[in-house]
């Protein structure tokens, strides 16, 4: 990612996947899933003008377009770990999540539903 210098590997971050999906509370293993979610995000719609957080285990900045440099970008998304892998993965849709207020989204190009869920 971006911020981080150290890329997560394929077998590391679906082993994090599988173990969050099947209940693990560990904090490595979320962090682990989610920061490789982000990884591939990042990948499939790299840009800087849409900031997607996942607190507190990491950010990414996605999509082509206007850019931001300082301070809090115009377009942002926010959600909590579990919900982050589970709409990256497709167990819930991005209108249930929005719906149900699991995401908060800021700024005319937040929607990231297209881009979702993430191939892994």
């Amino acid at each position: 990612m971006g911020s981080m210098a150290r890329k997560i590997d394929i077998a590391s971050g679906r082993a994090a996947i599988d173990a969050v999906q099947q209940g693990s509370v560990a904090r490595t293993d979320t962090a682990t899933a989610v920061r490789y979610l982000l990884q591939l995000l990042e990948e499939r719609a790299p840009g800087r003008s849409v900031e997607v957080r996942v607190p507190p285990f990491g950010a990414v900045q996605v999509i082509q377009g206007p850019t931001h440099t300082r301070g809090t970008p115009p377009n942002v998304v926010e959600m909590e770990p579990r919900t982050w892998v589970a709409l990256a993965t497709g167990e819930i849709a991005w209108t249930d999540a929005m719906s149900e207020g699991r995401i908060a989204a800021s700024g005319t190009r937040a929607d990231i539903a297209a881009l979702i869920p993430v191939r892994w």
